[in-house]
């Protein structure tokens, strides 16, 4: 036991000792490295240059007819027969008939007429030679003094003649009902909604139809005050020339598949709608309902359409893409490899790009690359160049900056141009 004793705590110094030796001739090295790189954004920019921008002014309008006009009879009686196309949605032509009323009591008329007629004439030629009678025998028992106008019956003659006038306008009335019988369609056109049928008893004005003009169509496009100077309205005073004033206007529907339609406009209205407070153009379209491969179906009365029109051409502007701008009111540009907030003022815009007025420079790195919140002076990389650099430093070359900035500033402006 006392050897134990003694034994155990003699080997645990010796141990303890040769440790300590051991890493006294065995130091521990540290390897020490370059800084952490730092991490980067990497954002893709478009360089900011001068472009020739034709400005579309975005509106919708509803379908209406140019020409509406309500049928009615301009005669009494029953209808006897109607034509196939005189139905909801019928095209006609101009001068068919599309009613037939009865026309046997107006043809009776007419014999009534043609017999007052005659019955006129008649008493006419009576009063004609009691006239002449009358001055015969002031010829002959007057001892040359002046006749009178009662003697020589010049107003019973009067009388006659205005009866055999009266006659007459009697007679062309009566044939004039019995062409009114045939209801004519006044051009050509389409029926929009029908109220009478065969067998049906009218009266004089009664309405017939609902109708309108196919020639043209007009769409009622509301106009925000900030795009009134960016359009050519058709405003001028007693215009004589047919051609269209306005500016051409592109219309789209998806109603039945993808159908579109040129026109232009044609008038402005005279004054502001007082609800919106905003100005209203009319914009028309011809032959509208003319087959064509891309419009198989007619377009409709009602019918909700889209409308692009085209505006002035500007330029030398600033244009950028509406989804590099925060809040409506700043963007952000890389300058010196950081990023750098830039409030801007829009001058218009549209649902994809913005004019901007002030806040921008020609030659300026824009952002595209959607960021979160990220402040000003933040170190970012370029899309593309940071790769080049990269790759020059595993050679082990210097970057050679004049030659790599000439492919980034022609890419920048194909860039531009498809807004990548």
């Amino acid at each position: 036991m006392t050897i134990k004793k003694v034994l155990v705590p003699a080997i645990i110094v010796i141990v303890t000792v040769l440790i300590f030796n051991f890493i006294l001739a065995n130091p521990p090295e540290a390897q020490r490295g370059g800084a952490p790189k730092s991490a980067k954004i990497v954002v893709q920019t478009q360089q900011l240059e001068p472009v020739l921008y034709q400005v579309q002014v975005e509106s919708y309008g509803v379908v209406k007819p140019r020409t509406q006009s309500m049928l009615v009879a301009q005669v009494s009686g029953q209808i006897t027969s109607i034509a196939q196309q005189f139905r909801e949605g019928g095209f006609f032509e101009k001068g068919d008939v599309l009613a037939q009323i009865d026309d046997r009591d107006h043809l009776a008329d007419v014999k009534t007429a043609q017999a007052n007629v005659l019955t006129a004439q008649q008493t006419l030629l009576e009063e004609e030679a009691r006239a002449q009678q009358a001055v015969t025998d002031w010829e002959r028992l007057g001892n040359g003094q002046q006749a009178s106008i009662l003697v020589l019956r010049k107003p019973q003659l009067d009388a006659a003649k205005a009866k055999v006038l009266s006659a007459q306008a009697a007679l062309e009335k009566a044939q004039l009902n019995v062409e009114r019988t045939k209801v004519i369609a006044p051009y050509a056109g389409r029926v929009l909604s029908k109220s009478v049928d065969v067998g049906q008893v009218v009266s004089n004005n009664s309405q017939l139809a609902e109708i309108y003009a196919t020639d043209r169509v007009e769409i009622r496009l509301p106009i925000k005050n900030k795009d009134l100077e960016l359009i050519n309205l058709p405003e001028q005073y007693r215009n004589t020339s047919n051609t269209p004033l306005g500016s051409q206007v592109l219309f789209h529907s998806d109603l039945v598949g993808e159908q579109s339609w040129q026109g232009n406009l044609v008038r402005t209205e005279g004054a502001i709608d007082t609800n919106a407070q905003q100005l209203y153009v009319v914009a028309q379209i011809n032959d509208p309902y003319k087959a064509t491969e891309t419009n198989k179906y007619p377009i409709k009365i009602g019918q909700y359409v889209k409308a692009m029109i085209n505006g002035r051409e500007l330029s030398n502007v600033l244009l950028i893409p509406n989804a590099t701008i925060y809040q409506g009111s700043y963007v952000y540009v890389v300058e010196q490899g950081v990023l750098n907030r830039k409030n801007i003022v829009v001058r218009w815009q549209n649902s994809q790009y913005s004019i901007i007025a002030s806040g921008l420079e020609f030659g300026q790195q824009l952002v595209l690359t959607p960021l979160g919140q990220v402040s000003s002076g933040t170190a970012v990389a370029i899309k593309g160049q940071e790769r080049i650099k990269g790759q020059e430093r595993d050679k082990g070359q210097e970057p050679n900056k004049p030659e790599q900035q000439a492919p980034r500033k022609d890419g920048a402006k194909k860039s531009s141009g498809a807004n990548s």
